[in-house]
């Protein structure tokens, strides 16, 4: 794994067409997102800051559980975010954010590959909650080619019960 190429980024992401709300479609698996979540949803908003406010929200259980962060552009360049979920006051410690880099976008914003330049995280997101099989098989092989293992890829159950 040490030896891939630089992570490939969206080369002029319109931060503003990004902005609001997304569906997961599938993800690598990772600690802090428990497999049995359904309905993930995200949804990104402009801060008074500048940065980007991050709100994601998941039923398990039945339950909806929500976790909310700020995501900082990394090198003014807001196809490469850092994500925190701290509490404000501890965000700005470097070991508490997270990679979020989005390799790809529909030129019509409605669907995005994002992934962490150590080829650890990823995410599938569309503006629906579904995705047409043949545009998800088109990302996912993106995501191949720039060094994925999806061989545990999850897809993320919508059960008709939207968290966003």
């Amino acid at each position: 794994m040490t030896d891939l190429p630089p992570l490939k980024t969206v080369t002029d992401l319109k931060l503003p067409r990004y902005l609001g709300t997304w569906y997961e479609i599938a993800r690598l698996p990772m600690r802090h997102e428990p497999e049995g979540c359904t309905d993930v949803s995200a949804h990104y908003h402009l801060l008074d800051n500048g940065s980007v406010g991050v709100t994601n929200r998941c039923r398990m259980d039945g339950e909806v559980e929500e976790a909310t962060g700020e995501a900082c552009a990394i090198d003014n360049d807001s196809a490469r975010l850092e994500v925190s979920f701290l509490p404000k006051g501890l965000r700005w410690l470097p070991f508490a954010k997270g990679d979020y880099w989005v390799m790809q976008v529909a030129p019509d914003y409605s669907v995005a590959l994002v992934g962490s330049p150590d080829r650890k995280y990823l995410w599938l997101l569309a503006r629906e909650p579904r995705l047409d099989a043949t545009v998800q098989d088109h990302y996912l092989a993106a995501a191949r080619l720039q060094g994925f293992d999806l061989s545990e890829l999850i897809q993320t159950p919508h059960t008709g019960h939207p968290t966003a």
